[in-house]
């Protein structure tokens, strides 16, 4: 984890410099005026750097500093873009290189475009996808089953007790037969949720709620998290599973434990005559699932990539980043996640919560 920590710590001090430099030579102010601009960004930098020492300050200040931290490492990542892409222009003789030294429309330019791509990315994170989906199966339910998924709900210091109130209002709204979460219930810290009430929100939750853990539960402390998760009323898999009616629900350990059981030994003893829906946070290696039976796997954690380009990243990394899938006789469904981890900005990317319908064949 320290080593983690140096290199992303370089990383973001090297984008912090290749930044600050483009900054100062774009501004057309006198040196003093830049000067406070490049305090204001180092300021900015501490805040996501500090915030690891939050449990020390008052509750408002490490929320401030999570806010502020988090949200400058991706207004800095899309800076960091905007003046490569710039560099690269002058060049290849596209951009003057007047453009780059104390012009005031530049300046003026990408400050407009900053503003609308983060208040039109903070604006688009709160606004709450609904995706339907409606499957059928030859297994012998009783009745159609409906199910709310979500996931990576990262409730926390930017999630905080309104927010997530908010969205219980929004999963009860559905009158849900079940509700199952793909893990990251907890963005990192059980501080927030325990001073601001977030439990008493997630004991609303109006239906048998079943959740897998997922990589911030042990990012938090797994025996923290655990013991905040056991006050919500939500019932937790751990590698292990549960019987609704005819439905087997199984719950997989996150993959942050290496000593997790397979996808094979988790179905050892499962009736295969029922209906069969697996969480597993993070959707590797998806054969498992078709292989071993299962109808109906539920997964989260890619975000899919949150913010643009990121989502291509994903692409890249996961046989399926997002969305509906199918292998053989097995459905999936990766979701982009109700919450969010970092900044309040969803560029490309949506924030949802899944309404899943499961019809028998008649």
């Amino acid at each position: 984890m320290a080593k983690f920590f140096i290199v992303a710590l370089t990383v973001m001090l090297v984008m912090q410099g290749f930044v600050s430099w483009h900054v100062w030579r774009v501004l057309p102010f006198s040196t003093p005026v830049k000067v406070i601009v490049l305090l204001l960004m180092l300021l900015a930098l501490a805040c996501m750097v500090l915030q690891f020492k939050s449990d020390s300050v008052p509750l408002g200040m490490a929320t401030a500093m999570y806010e502020i931290g988090n949200s400058w490492l991706v207004i800095m990542f899309y800076l960091l873009m905007a003046f490569l892409v710039l560099d690269i222009g002058r060049l290849v003789h596209l951009v003057p290189a007047t453009w780059l030294r104390g012009n005031a429309i530049t300046s003026l330019v990408l400050t407009g475009v900053m503003l609308v791509t983060f208040i039109g990315g903070n604006i688009h994170y709160h606004n709450k996808q609904r995706q339907e989906i409606n499957l059928t199966t030859d297994k012998p339910l009783e009745r159609p089953l409906k199910i709310v998924m979500l996931s990576d709900l990262h409730a926390g210091f930017h999630n905080p007790r309104a927010e997530v109130g908010r969205w219980v209002n929004m999963i009860n709204a559905e009158k849900a037969d079940l509700i199952l979460i793909a893990g990251d219930i907890i963005d990192g810290n059980v501080r927030p949720l325990l001073e601001q009430g977030t439990v008493e929100e997630l004991q609303r939750l109006n239906a048998p709620t079943l959740a897998c853990l997922g990589n911030h539960e042990y990012i938090t402390g797994i025996d923290k998290a655990l013991d905040l998760l056991g006050k919500t009323g939500i019932r937790i898999l751990r590698d292990d599973r549960i019987n609704v009616g005819n439905v087997t629900i199984v719950g997989r350990d996150d993959r942050s434990n290496r000593r997790r059981k397979s996808v094979e030994q988790l179905m050892q003893g499962v009736t295969r005559g029922d209906y069969i829906i697996l969480l597993d946070h993070q959707p590797f290696n998806l054969e498992e699932a078709e292989q071993n039976g299962v109808d109906l796997q539920l997964s989260g954690h890619t975000h899919r990539g949150q913010v643009w380009p990121l989502n291509w990243v994903t692409k890249k990394m996961y046989e399926c980043d997002y969305g509906q899938w199918r292998k053989g006789k097995t459905d999936y469904y990766v979701s982009s996640g109700m919450g969010i981890w970092g900044g309040k900005f969803r560029i490309g990317t949506d924030s949802e919560y899944a309404v899943i319908t499961i019809t028998p064949n008649k």
